[in-house]
Protein backbone atom coordinates (compact mmCIF):
# COMPACT_ATOMS: atom_id res chain seq x y z
CA UNK A 1 0.00 0.00 0.00
CA UNK A 2 1.06 3.63 -1.05
CA UNK A 3 2.24 5.66 2.04
CA UNK A 4 -0.60 8.30 1.25
CA UNK A 5 -3.30 5.72 1.00
CA UNK A 6 -1.92 4.52 4.68
CA UNK A 7 -2.15 7.85 6.40
CA UNK A 8 -5.87 8.19 4.71
CA UNK A 9 -7.33 5.04 6.13
CA UNK A 10 -5.58 4.93 9.71
CA UNK A 11 -7.61 8.72 9.70
CA UNK A 12 -10.83 7.37 8.46
CA UNK A 13 -10.20 4.80 11.09
CA UNK A 14 -10.05 6.65 13.67
CA UNK A 15 -12.78 9.01 12.77
CA UNK A 16 -14.67 5.88 12.90
CA UNK A 17 -13.06 4.47 15.96
CA UNK A 18 -13.65 7.70 17.56
CA UNK A 19 -17.58 8.46 16.32
CA UNK A 20 -15.36 11.66 14.66
CA UNK A 21 -16.67 13.40 11.46
CA UNK A 22 -14.21 15.43 9.04
CA UNK A 23 -16.37 19.12 10.24
CA UNK A 24 -15.25 18.09 13.73
CA UNK A 25 -11.86 16.86 13.38
CA UNK A 26 -11.35 20.38 11.43
CA UNK A 27 -12.58 22.02 14.59
CA UNK A 28 -10.32 19.83 17.10
CA UNK A 29 -7.14 19.66 14.77
CA UNK A 30 -7.25 23.65 13.42
CA UNK A 31 -7.28 22.37 9.77
CA UNK A 32 -9.84 23.73 7.57
CA UNK A 33 -12.59 21.31 6.39
CA UNK A 34 -11.46 21.92 2.65
CA UNK A 35 -7.85 20.77 3.39
CA UNK A 36 -8.78 17.24 5.44
CA UNK A 37 -12.01 16.83 2.56
CA UNK A 38 -9.07 17.29 0.03
CA UNK A 39 -7.25 14.50 1.36
CA UNK A 40 -9.52 11.84 2.31
CA UNK A 41 -11.33 12.57 -1.20
CA UNK A 42 -7.67 11.84 -2.64
CA UNK A 43 -7.60 15.41 -4.86
CA UNK A 44 -4.46 16.05 -2.64
CA UNK A 45 -1.58 13.83 -1.85
CA UNK A 46 0.06 12.88 1.64
CA UNK A 47 -0.44 15.93 4.49
CA UNK A 48 2.36 17.65 5.65
CA UNK A 49 3.59 16.38 8.68
CA UNK A 50 2.92 19.77 10.74
CA UNK A 51 -0.78 19.25 9.30
CA UNK A 52 -0.71 15.26 10.76
CA UNK A 53 0.31 16.30 13.97
CA UNK A 54 -2.65 19.11 14.66
CA UNK A 55 -5.06 16.05 13.15
CA UNK A 56 -3.51 13.93 15.96
CA UNK A 57 -4.19 16.34 18.53
CA UNK A 58 -7.19 16.55 16.99
CA UNK A 59 -7.94 13.08 18.06
CA UNK A 60 -5.78 13.59 21.40
CA UNK A 61 -3.05 11.38 19.99
CA UNK A 62 0.39 11.68 19.80
CA UNK A 63 2.35 11.52 16.23
CA UNK A 64 3.97 8.29 17.24
CA UNK A 65 0.74 6.56 17.81
CA UNK A 66 -0.77 7.31 14.57
CA UNK A 67 2.23 5.37 13.02
CA UNK A 68 1.80 2.58 15.10
CA UNK A 69 -1.27 1.01 13.16
CA UNK A 70 -0.71 -2.07 11.15
CA UNK A 71 -1.46 -0.17 7.90
CA UNK A 72 2.03 1.14 8.08
CA UNK A 73 4.22 -1.95 8.33
CA UNK A 74 4.78 -2.44 4.65
CA UNK A 75 4.45 0.80 2.87
CA UNK A 76 5.66 1.96 -0.58
CA UNK A 77 6.44 5.46 -1.25
CA UNK A 78 4.01 7.16 -3.25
Amino acid sequence: MQLSEAVRRRIINLADERNITLHRLSLESGISYSTLSSFINGKSQSPKLVTLLHICEGFGIELNEFFTDKLFKDVEED
